[in-house]
């Protein structure tokens, strides 16, 4: 049977601010890091400006967050059940500095789905309940007590990027991974050669 576990992320994101010393890390990109033209984080990059300049509300204030989705199937029986597959949707908080985004304890375990088959492009009924409280947080934000100056603000999150492999990335945006058109980068210039026989797809120059 197909199975969803939903873990609401706002309350999570509450108790994240009211820790003093999580709600100091979470201000590290603005008041702690070096400015040495390096990229070591996401903060570097152009996409992080970019953001901050088309949504200035938001860039003004730091201690809004800025999320990475990561998501893939699974199979925890290995070959013992090939009728099965489960898909973990986490949440990367890039607000972080680098050696701690990517530690368990921050990454958020939103959504467990659970199911006899791949997924597909099914996946978007799975997201509703995750994609309706980033948009509820996005439209409105939420009110926030921050431990560590013992104030309060009006918090909103952003859906920054995503992590996942190729066929993920198709369920995830609904391109067609597939076929003579594959490349979504390239669109209906992707160069790729059919074999005559085994009729598979190659993609040259890719």
């Amino acid at each position: 049977m197909k199975v969803l576990w939903y873990l609401p992320i706002i309350l999570r994101f509450k108790c994240l601010f009211a820790n003093g010393d999580d709600a100091k890390d979470l201000t590290w990109h603005e008041n702690g890091r070096n400015c040495d033209r390096i990229l070591h984080h996401p903060i570097d990059s152009s996409q992080w400006k970019k953001t901050n300049r088309l949504h200035m509300d938001f860039g003004k204030e730091v201690r809004n967050l800025r999320l990475g989705l990561a998501t893939s199937g699974t199979n925890p029986y290995g070959s013992l059940s090939t009728q099965h597959s489960s898909w973990p949707v986490l949440l990367i908080i890039y607000n972080f500095p680098p050696w701690l985004c990517m530690k368990r304890k921050h990454m958020m375990l939103s959504i467990m789905i659970s199911c006899p088959r791949q997924l597909g492009k099914d996946i978007d009924t799975y997201l509703s309940p995750l994609i309706e409280d980033l948009t509820k947080l996005w439209d409105e934000g939420v009110l926030v007590f921050v431990g560590f100056w013992n104030e309060t603000f009006q918090m909103r999150p952003m859906l920054f990027c995503t992590i996942n492999d190729f066929p993920a990335y198709g369920n995830l945006s609904g391109y067609s991974v597939k076929g003579h058109r594959a490349c979504p980068i390239c669109e209906e210039d992707t160069s790729y050669i059919q074999l005559k026989h085994g009729r598979k797809i190659e993609y040259i120059r890719h």
